[in-house]
């Protein structure tokens, strides 16, 4: 297995947001601030790791036919113990903020993509790491976006106000629409930048 290019692919070839369109659900809901993006990356990743590590694990005993069932169970009760540890050591506005997100970590796209596609099939180091990767790879795009939207919306970098005239505030920014309008630019921007490098290469 070759680990950078597993962590090239999930952080920017095949960023599971930016690329496959993935996860947009919780983009859309807690990207309001960097800080939400970032607890959501954070808890999503964990997810991820020990699903993919577990199904890693027992890939050999499970029937074929029962494995997403199994799979979605394993998942659940790793995202139960995600929420209960969010409850005890994260502040009560994030926990606020990311709200009924946690507990549907049970059924995101791309955790089910990568065990699917990697964890069932492979052994388990290699398996947390492809985890891992795309993790970071999500966990990049809901920062990058919550970044974006906090400042333009609200004047602030990881809840630190920088500019103080609200009426200098796009409110629309931290509404849903400010989401899909942010995701679409940098979406445009990432394809301009691939077609000129294309452009400079020929």
């Amino acid at each position: 297995m070759k680990y950078f290019d597993t962590m090239k692919s999930g952080i920017i070839t095949n960023n599971p947001v930016f690329v496959q369109l993935l996860s947009l659900c919780p983009l859309l809901a807690v990207t309001t601030s960097a800080q939400n993006g970032l607890a959501m990356g954070i808890a999503t990743t964990s997810v991820m790791i020990c699903a993919s590590t577990a199904i890693s694990i027992v890939r050999k005993l499970i029937p074929g036919e029962i494995r997403v069932a199994i799979a979605v169970v394993m998942v659940a009760g790793i995202v139960t113990v995600v929420e209960f540890l969010l409850h005890a050591f994260a502040s009560p506005a994030i926990v606020e903020a990311l709200g009924i997100y946690i507990p549907l970590i049970v059924v995101n796209c791309i955790l089910f993509a990568r065990i699917e596609a990697f964890a069932s099939k492979n052994s388990l180091f290699s398996s947390a790491f492809d985890a891992l990767s795309y993790g970071l790879g999500l966990t990049l795009a809901l920062v990058t976006v919550g970044l974006i939207r906090e400042f333009l919306g609200k004047g602030a970098f990881f809840g630190f106000e920088l500019l103080h005239d609200t009426s200098a505030h796009m409110l629309i920014m931290i509404m849903p629409a400010g989401a899909f309008f942010t995701l679409g630019t940098i979406i445009l921007a990432l394809k301009y930048m691939r077609e000129r490098k294309k452009g400079n290469k020929s």
